[in-house]
């Protein structure tokens, strides 16, 4: 997982430590030194602060701190952080920040505990300052800290109160998340300055990121009648940041619910009485108390696991400007019809009859600095079209929209979308046209999928170029087929010059809906395009007819249902059947 780790700001931890082991001094960090610019990126300081070294460590390998050898230690740390496509090691000293001897960040329950301050503080120097972290974005946060996707979720727009099938789905997609080492939190909308923070009567408080702890069907009953019975209750364990605090409604610590639960199953839940901010709920309250949900996905992309492996793509791209529009890379989102098709363009292959598809994009975090301040977000989405199954060059024109991310000023945007087998163009853009900033794109599927950027608007001219056109073929479906009792498995096969195009076998129909589309580069215009019909079959394929397109330069927005003929006659046959084909042609691919 770290076999790439690139040191932060070329800092190595191996060297510094040897360094300070062999001048017998504790790790003084000189870019993140212990200052008020380590703390503030504007504003004006609070209270006077000191900055202490703790006298216990985490037990954890050489950083430890070991009594029997004082001198083995270093005050020197270093932590991994995922960002922007590669893992980086942050080195610190363990110098924290205090007021009246007391931390003023993240501090643990125990006294003696210091390792959840010093990752604080290595992720307050990778963000610029401890400020940079206030009201900071937790999905962010988990894709920092595990290399996976975050996948906001709002509970009340999705209306899973009230909605049992989708409440269950999810239930279950947080059942596997957990299960495979991802990390979830929940929270309640803070919609004003003087929401955040407050504590509802349930016990709840508005603004806190709670992290999911557990995820269980819980079994009610006692003894063997529990397991014939077999009811069992969605539930999820929750934990406050603040470690204390509760919700007291049903299912907590001291409620009458528990008695429906046998002692033996509360044990194996790990259910305690005491204020230590952590517990349970039923599945349905957290849909109706919370009104958001962050999984964050650790993606396998080891062969060697038990679970499910995703094929990824990781590609950078940049919104550049220039003045030339052929070169201009920043066209902002499809409210801009001039300017969208001047963004970056991304093609990726479903190669399943359907596929899950997982896609994230992250714009490069921006530094926070006291002199600069806290850097900006830019609004950011993607839109995802179903192109022709043979497309090579970029998009010019509008297609059939697949899917599309929503469009927030965060740090990365993520889409889960099921996917039927094609060929398919990304396009991330700003909201706003003129916007400027690199980006890092993810693709996730079950199979590879050959993502990978689209660069040339079309083929390279040569002296023929003024003799060519470029047919977009699309084979709407077919009706009246040769029959058999279940039907006919069927599929068509569009042919242009030596280039074909194959659809998806249609199975048990006489009407097949294909929805198949091509675009070809044809030098000679006086050979036709052909689309056939075959029937699919175990030993050998049978043929079921064609038709011939002329496909004349510039035959725009022609739709033509034609009689299938066998492949000597030029006069239409006694085969049965028809099939629809939509034409767009034109002499320049820009049109198409």
């Amino acid at each position: 997982m770290f076999s790439c780790v690139k040191p932060y700001e070329d800092q190595n931890y191996s060297a510094l430590r040897r360094d300070c082991l062999r001048r017998k001094v504790l790790f003084e960090d000189p870019l993140f030194p212990a200052t008020d610019d380590s703390l503030y990126y504007k504003g004006t300081p609070g209270p006077a602060v000191r900055w202490k070294r703790p006298k216990v460590i985490p037990d954890w390998k050489e950083q430890e701190w070991d009594p029997e050898k004082p001198n083995a230690y270093a005050g020197i740390f270093h932590f991994h952080f995922w960002r922007f496509g590669e893992w980086v090691d942050v080195v610190i000293d363990d110098r924290l920040p205090t007021v009246n001897n007391q931390l003023i960040y993240c501090h643990s329950n125990s006294r003696n505990e210091f390792w959840c301050a010093l990752v604080e503080k290595a992720y307050a120097k990778l963000a610029g300052c401890y400020q940079a972290l206030d009201g900071g974005n937790t999905a962010d946060a988990l894709v920092d800290f595990t290399g996976g996707v975050s996948e906001p979720i709002d509970l009340t727009e999705g209306d899973f109160a009230n909605d049992e099938t989708k409440r269950n789905q999810l239930f279950e997609r947080m059942l596997k998340v957990h299960s495979r080492g991802g990390l979830i939190s929940a929270s309640i909308k803070a919609v004003t300055a003087a929401d955040m923070e407050a504590r509802l009567a349930c016990g709840l408080v508005k603004g806190h990121a709670y992290a999911v702890t557990d995820v269980r069907k819980v079994r009610l009953g006692h003894g063997l009648l529990a397991f014939f019975k077999s009811e069992k209750l969605d539930m999820i364990r929750l934990r406050n940041p603040w470690g204390e605090r509760e919700w007291n409604g049903p299912w907590s610590d001291t409620s009458e619910e528990w008695q429906k639960v046998s002692k033996s199953e509360r044990e194996k839940m790990g259910v305690t009485v005491q204020d230590d901010g952590e517990f349970w709920m039923t599945f349905e309250d957290v849909c109706r108390y919370f009104t958001d949900i962050i999984k964050c996905r650790v993606i396998n992309t080891s062969h060697l696991s038990i679970h499910k492996t995703w094929e990824e793509a990781r590609l950078h791209g940049a919104w550049t400007l220039h003045e030339d529009p052929r070169q201009n890379r920043s066209g902002g989102c499809i409210n801009h019809k001039d300017t969208f098709f001047q963004n970056p363009q991304y093609i990726f292959d479903v190669k399943k009859l359907e596929d899950e598809v997982l896609i994230c994009i992250q714009q490069r975090p921006k530094r926070s600095t006291r002199r600069e301040g806290k850097g900006e977000n830019l609004a950011i989405g993607f839109d995802i079209y179903k192109v022709e199954e043979n497309r090579q060059y970029r998009m010019h024109s509008l297609q059939h929209k697949a899917a599309s991310s929503i469009y927030i000023n965060s740090r990365s945007v993520f889409l889960r979308t099921d996917q039927p087998e094609g060929r398919y163009v990304i396009i991330p853009t700003t909201f706003e046209p003129g916007h400027t900033g690199e980006f890092l794109l993810r693709v996730f599927t079950d199979v590879p999928s050959n993502c990978r950027e689209l660069r040339l608007d079309e083929p390279p001219h040569t002296c023929w170029s003024s003799l060519c056109g470029y047919p977009q073929v699309h084979v709407l479906g077919a009706a009246g087929l040769k029959d058999s009792p279940t039907g006919a498995n069927s599929y068509v096969i569009i042919k242009c010059e030596g280039d074909k195009v194959r659809s998806a076998v249609q199975k048990g129909t006489s009407t097949p809906e294909y929805n198949v589309k091509g675009i070809f580069y044809r030098k000679k215009l006086s050979q036709p395009v052909t689309v056939q019909v075959w029937k699919h079959r175990v030993l050998k394929d049978e043929f079921l007819g064609q038709v011939h397109l002329k496909a004349e330069p510039d035959d725009l927005q022609a739709l033509h249902t034609l009689h299938l003929r066998d492949r000597n006659s030029r006069q239409p046959s006694n085969l049965p059947g028809t099939v629809a084909v939509h034409i767009l042609s034109s002499t320049s691919l820009m049109a198409v």
